[in-house]
């Protein structure tokens, strides 16, 4: 049986100015990525889905790919702004890809139960991976929800998504762009309305969740709802969050949330990649990873 973890790799990362996924942050030049799925095979997993664009493949796969050949189950699909449903053109200049919920769309034909996703720049620790895969085996949709204060950047904001919830039951994910100000964290909804202070603890989404099968045909058709409004815009996504919301409102999906006491890191800026090394580093020092985890 594949116990699957999807891991969305399409973008280039503007704020880093470079192909981030595969910057090296290891001793040996280990990606982030080479720790999430040793992390991910640790907890059970045995397929990772990779989502990229096309013209990453050729490098991609002579890099990550080689150094998974024999641990684990690969499959690479490619997130291309015209994978669109039938009859759906896209604008001949759009560029910008369609969004987190596009890169699940795209990997609909090599998912066959439920899957677990992550981004691929983001660092999630391995209890994290833990928890989805508890709820992969047990056919369980949830969000992994994550302390703000220990997922944030000490080089600018960073975008999170805020978790409402009530009995362990998700009701909501509010899209926002975090910073630190006078000690306390200080969210910006993307959707226009006013900033207001959360505490450290708060929980936020870091784009870890697990779906079934239902979740993901609601993924799939709503893709079409979405293109019925958006097909002529240039610069707006299709994103997991807004599905989730409007579905939960509906009553169509319900989601568990879970959380974790894991401390994100990753190359959100460049400035960000000697802070994730030293902490590389430090794992390594007290025994959580190997000193080496790729190939010669």
């Amino acid at each position: 049986m594949d116990y699957t973890l999807v891991i969305m790799a399409a973008g280039m990362g503007s704020r880093f100015g470079s192909l981030k996924q595969i910057e090296p942050v290891g001793p040996n030049g280990e990606f982030i990525i080479d720790y999430s799925v040793y992390d991910a095979i640790k907890a059970g997993f045995n397929k990772i889905v990779f989502v990229i664009r096309k013209d990453f493949y050729k490098e991609f796969k002579a890099t990550i790919g080689k150094r998974l050949e024999g641990k684990v189950s690969i499959e690479y699909v490619f997130q291309e702004i015209d994978d669109l449903p039938l009859g759906y053109v896209c604008h001949s200049k759009r560029v910008k890809p369609w969004g987190t919920g596009a890169a699940i769309y795209s990997a609909r034909h090599v998912l066959n139960g439920p899957f677990a996703i992550i981004n691929a720049d983001d660092f999630y620790g391995f209890e994290a991976y833990d928890e989805l895969f508890k709820a992969v085996i047990s056919d369980e949709a949830m969000v992994l929800g994550y302390k703000a204060g220990n997922t944030l950047s000490l080089n600018g904001s960073v975008k999170r998504g805020i978790i409402s919830s009530s009995n362990e039951k998700l009701e909501g994910i509010l899209e926002s762009k975090m910073e630190v100000c006078e000690n306390k964290i200080k969210a910006t909804p993307l959707d226009g309305r006013e900033s207001f202070y959360i505490p450290l603890d708060t929980l936020v989404s870091m784009n870890a969740f697990v779906f079934t099968l239902d979740v993901l045909k609601v993924i799939i058709d709503d893709f079409s709802l979405f293109l019925d409004e958006h097909l002529e815009d240039l610069n707006d996504e299709y994103l997991i969050p807004n599905v989730i919301n409007d579905e939960i409102s509906k009553g169509n999906i319900s989601l568990k949330v879970r959380n974790t006491d894991s401390k994100w890191f990753g190359v959100t800026y460049k400035e960000d990649k000697e802070r994730v090394v030293e902490t590389v580093s430090n794992y390594i020092s007290k025994g959580v990873y190997p000193k080496r985890l790729v190939k010669k």
